[in-house]
């Protein structure tokens, strides 16, 4: 049996995995919280595996305070690394293995309707706010405390969803449940269903893996596919439409943030694709498992 522990009680990933892995005779999970001070009288020690998901996400990048800021290198960066170091220390010389979740925003957030930016193994971290840097500085300083017999999995997804899940897609679930009309935009995202997720998570604790991982669903997907796949899963068809296409091109040459939107919701951003055979394989699939679970 190996035993878990998860930092973060009510994160959304982290209360998923838990709910996926609770009836495996395989493993025994604990979720503990990290805010306060409480967390330092727990015994680490007894945990073969932490897997860390607390931190501050969906940062509005444009409105926030210096003090602020100060409290995403806190929570994400300090923070995690504190939560590291005392799992090795009260460990030992036994084996253990430290998840961090990551982001694709260490990336940065240069995506545009005009162009496909794909992500590789070789490519640069280049951050482009103060969020991604937290979640980058974060690694940095977990990397100094590797050692063969302390395990560290860094894993960067791009945007989550699923049942409950927060961020974009209740967005484009608004969208797709109030309006008749989409525009069809052949753009492709990397996106990750948390069900995908938590069969990725459980293959991380199974064999141990050490290193920077990129999951992501067997297939890129395009925003109003995603739309398309919402309204459907409630009996609702929506019309997609590409005679105008070129009016949404050229909202995205607009300064400011007509143009931010608009290459938001319909840029290219992609890890170089890689197929993960034991993955849900259709869009349609994880849309229906995220929205049957919402009702």
């Amino acid at each position: 049996m190996k035993r878990i522990l998860i930092t973060g009680k009510t994160s959304y990933i982290g209360t998923s995995f838990a709910s996926y892995i609770k009836d495996n005779p395989e493993y025994q999970v604990d979720t503990i919280s990290v805010r306060g001070e409480d967390w330092k009288t727990q015994d680490f020690s007894v945990y073969d595996v932490v897997l860390h998901v607390a931190g501050i996400a969906h940062a509005d990048v444009g409105k926030v305070s210096e003090e602020e800021k100060k409290r995403y290198y806190d929570v994400n960066c300090d923070l995690s690394y504190d939560v590291a170091n005392k799992y090795k220390i009260d460990r030992g010389e036994k084996s253990s293995q430290f998840i961090y979740m990551s982001s694709i925003i260490v990336y940065g957030e240069d995506v545009s309707i005009r162009k496909k930016r794909v992500i590789t193994p070789d490519t640069v971290p280049t951050p482009s706010n103060f969020y991604g840097d937290s979640k980058l500085q974060a690694e940095i300083k977990l990397k100094k405390l590797m050692t063969e017999k302390f395990i560290l999995s860094i894993v960067r997804p791009p945007m989550i969803y699923g049942p409950g899940s927060k961020g974009n897609y209740p967005m484009l679930r608004k969208i797709a449940l109030s309006l008749p009309v989409f525009p069809d935009i052949p753009n492709e995202r990397s996106m990750l269903y948390v069900g995908n997720l938590n069969l990725f998570l459980k293959e991380l604790i199974d064999k141990s893996k050490e290193g920077v991982f990129y999951p992501q669903n067997n297939e890129y997907v395009r925003t109003s596919h995603i739309v398309k796949e919402i309204a459907q899963a409630h009996g609702k068809n929506i019309k997609l439409f590409s005679f105008m296409n070129w009016s949404v091109y050229l909202l995205s040459y607009v300064p400011g943030k007509i143009g931010d939107l608009t290459n938001k919701a319909f840029g290219n951003l992609v890890y170089e694709e890689k197929k993960q055979n034991h993955f849900f394989t259709t869009l349609k699939k994880t849309i229906v498992l995220s929205e049957l679970e919402r009702e």
